[in-house]
């Protein structure tokens, strides 16, 4: 089973049959490192799924890159209101590393729900998952210290502090190189 069934599984509580007409839909993608999935400006007519590697979603704001999120093994990649609303693409989306992918177009995306009729409660389902994790993110932001922030993903998520420039995950956790350069070193010396 690839990731990308056992996410679907997962996501979903689809039935095997259901699972299979799901997964036909989603086919591979190699992007090399530095390759584009997305650019800001452009419309999102696919999903992605990222089976291996890393991808960056990201936006400049006063010509300064803003890291929204990396999207590791087992995570779904988009620009929703893009895929969903057909507006420009807000985000730019490129892999940090060689990377294996699973797409699906928007016009397969809208076929689903003629094959599965349960599509629409579990589509509904999935975009929730999306909010609340977006909550959580909100809530963090608001109500975490920069230090406290940095321990939870490294708690969630380690091997991305070995493999991913610490600009990119200072953005992504709303603080300043600087910032999480002297929070690693803290946070080092506790341990050694």
């Amino acid at each position: 089973m690839t990731e990308l069934e056992k996410q679907i599984q997962n996501f979903f509580s689809v039935n095997e049959d259901d699972l299979i007409k799901i997964r036909s839909y989603f086919k591979p993608l190699t992007l090399k490192k530095g390759d584009f999935f997305l650019k800001a400006g452009t419309y999102s007519d696919k999903l992605g799924f990222v089976e291996q590697g890393m991808v960056r979603e990201f936006v400049y704001i006063d010509g300064k890159e803003v890291t929204k999120w990396i999207s590791t093994r087992g995570y779904f990649m988009v620009d929703l209101a893009s895929f969903l609303f057909l507006q420009t693409a807000r985000w730019n989306i490129q892999a940090l590393t060689d990377c294996e992918l699973y797409v699906i177009h928007k016009k397969d995306y809208e076929q689903i729900g003629q094959i599965v009729p349960k599509w629409t409660e579990l589509e509904k389902l999935f975009i929730a998952k999306c909010f609340t994790v977006l909550e959580d993110r909100i809530i963090q932001h608001i109500a975490l210290t920069a230090e406290e922030r940095y321990n939870q993903l490294f708690t969630f998520n380690k091997e991305l502090f070995n493999q991913v420039p610490l600009q990119y995950l200072a953005s992504m956790l709303g603080m300043t190189p600087e910032t999480l350069s002297r929070i690693r070193k803290k946070t080092l010396g506790k341990t050694s």
